[in-house]
């Protein structure tokens, strides 16, 4: 099975910066889409930004001009560096992916969330 594994939330300070690592690990032949979203308190969960696996990107227009999205496909694993950090950023970050455990066989898998905190 897939596993998605996520790493650089913290607190940080308004217009601060942070990035966020996403690895994915076990069966994979190749990965499709991959994307961030993320959910306030009593909110639901909004898309971020994505990318496709031909380095397409879109962006929420909320964060566009701050965030970027990356992929390393050879290290299966996407990246958002958050610039310009506002307190309405802040919420639990999940990563996104959808993935091929062999040619035709492609299914949606979820991180487990990472807290980003933007707050002085």
């Amino acid at each position: 099975q897939v596993q998605l594994v996520e790493s650089g939330g913290g607190l940080v300070q308004p217009g601060g910066s942070l990035r966020l690592s996403c690895v994915a690990s076990g069966r994979i032949f190749s990965i499709g889409y991959m994307g961030w979203y993320r959910q306030a308190p009593g909110e639901e969960r909004d898309l971020v930004a994505r990318i496709n696996e031909g380095d397409t990107t879109n962006y929420s227009d909320s964060v566009k001009g701050r965030f970027t999205i990356s992929r390393d496909n050879a290290k299966n694993t996407v990246y958002l560096q958050m610039n310009s950090l506002k307190p309405e950023d802040t919420a639990v970050y999940y990563c996104h992916a959808d993935i091929f455990s062999r040619a035709a066989t492609v299914r949606s898998y979820w991180g487990q969330g990472t807290q980003v905190t933007v707050s002085s």
